[in-house]
């Protein structure tokens, strides 16, 4: 009874919320050099973009927030982290109101690096920063895809949403 009355409450705030964007960046090794993939997830946990830096300064930050804006629009609300450089790219731009950060409020972007992490142990790291950004685009596209929220639907309904994603896709193959 309680988690019904949960998940009920979890959609309607779906529905109902503004359109968040949770920005959060993880460490790459490749040839044993550290760079950045940069990622902004929206609120309901779809992988809006992914750009790689050898860098993570403001300048990294503002190129990153300005070619996703340029992408999808304006959001209401940017959730962050601490890190310093978001706030100056958004001074920048001129949305540092739009800037929301807190303890845990990044939980989104951060979840959103586990399917990649678990596929990037599988390939066995990257060779080329080239063939890091082509695949984290790729492996975002596909995982948005696939990725419905099991916890939301019933058996049935997961089931014709799986196959309806699953056609789609062989029908994108195929042409």
């Amino acid at each position: 009874m309680f988690a019904s009355e949960t998940r009920k409450r979890r959609i309607t705030g779906l529905k109902s919320s503004r359109w968040q964007w949770h920005l959060d960046e993880i460490f790459v090794k490749i040839n044993g050099e550290r760079y950045y993939l940069w990622r902004a997830v929206d609120h309901e946990g779809e992988v809006l973009e992914s750009f790689v830096t050898k860098t993570r300064d403001r300048q990294a930050a503002l190129k990153f927030i300005r070619k996703s804006m340029k992408r999808y629009g304006r959001p209401e609300v940017i959730v962050t982290d601490r890190l310093r450089s978001y706030g100056a790219a958004l001074k920048e731009i001129g949305a540092p109101d739009r800037q929301d950060t807190g303890r845990w409020m990044d939980n989104r972007a951060e979840n959103s690096h586990l399917p990649f992490r678990r596929r990037e142990r599988v390939m066995l790291r990257f060779r080329r920063i080239r063939s890091l950004q082509k695949f984290a685009s790729v492996h975002a596209s596909v995982h948005n895809h696939f990725n419905l929220e099991r916890d939301l639907y019933s058996r049935q309904n997961y089931k014709l949403n799986r196959a309806a994603a699953l056609a789609e896709w062989r029908g994108l193959c195929a042409a």
